[in-house]
């Protein structure tokens, strides 16, 4: 190609289709920036749909995002056996049902745990089943029964429950106490437990412990707890209850979720 025809493809106008790309790709990297990095190409095209009224499709979002050196948390992951089958405990109430009609239904609740360099930080959260919203989160650097019982206490706080709420957990030392048991029926909440060993009968609070790992726990070193403890609160209460799309609720926040719910009720039913 000589001089002037250079200059010459430099100065023409980009046709409607090129820019219309152009558009959609920088729409596409501020969503990135703003899920902090985390959203894939579906999420990012319900954040498209949504704010810009754009439709665009799954292929051409995946090219400008590899064009980009975007891409979102999880990687793929190899699936585990389904344990499907295995004998449940008498109390477990939910049997791998892990859908509710309501908020405050059905909540879950387990205790994961994460490195600084000067200790490790503790995080017991509470896990609404019908919204996926995270109600509570205590934090500690001892794993005892006293961060279960505060994250209980501050579920019920901060919650209007209607009707009766079973709380759902492994058979870890914390959640078998006797103090947590008498926490519970202290707030007429129901205990429920599912199989020793058995991962997949809590499936839904492994499932946000993943999320939270791989978008936030893993992504740096922790210098010390209480920097690795405030990130965690505010991934859980500035970003993954009231920012984050959730595909199980229809690419809305759990937050979004609840209010959309109660926009619909009968005023005679919230009463």
């Amino acid at each position: 190609m000589n001089r002037s025809t250079f200059h010459a493809h430099r100065r023409r106008p980009l046709c409607d289709r090129a820019l219309r790309r152009v558009i959609v790709a920088d729409e596409i990297e501020n969503i990135h920036r703003r899920s902090r990095r985390v959203y894939g190409k579906r999420r990012i095209r319900a954040a498209l749909l949504e704010e810009h009224e754009m439709i665009v499709n799954l292929k051409l979002i995946g090219a400008i995002m590899r064009e980009r050196g975007l891409s979102g948390l999880p990687r793929a992951r190899t699936r585990k056996p389904n344990l499907l089958g295995v004998d449940t405990t008498p109390a477990d109430l939910v049997q791998r049902n892990f859908t509710a009609s309501r908020p405050d239904e059905l909540w879950f609740t387990d205790i994961t745990e994460h490195p600084a360099r000067d200790g490790k930080v503790y995080c017991c959260a509470i896990l609404d089943g019908f919204s996926k919203k995270i109600v509570a989160r205590t934090f500690s650097t001892t794993p005892d029964t006293a961060l279960v019982n505060n994250a209980v206490n501050m579920a019920v706080r901060e919650r209007e429950r209607r009707g009766e709420t079973v709380v759902h957990a492994d058979h870890g030392s914390q959640f078998t106490s006797w103090a947590f048991g008498e926490n519970l029926r202290r707030w007429n909440l129901l205990e429920s437990f599912g199989t020793v060993g058995d991962c997949f009968d809590n499936a839904v609070m492994e499932s946000f412990w993943g999320r939270m790992q791989t978008e936030l726990l893993n992504t740096r070193k922790w210098p010390t707890t209480l920097e690795l403890t405030r990130a965690m609160a505010d991934y859980i209460d500035n970003f993954y209850n009231v920012e984050r799309r959730h595909s199980y609720l229809g690419n809305i926040s759990p937050a979004a979720y609840e209010s959309l719910w109660q926009d619909i009720q009968p005023s005679s039913q919230l009463s």
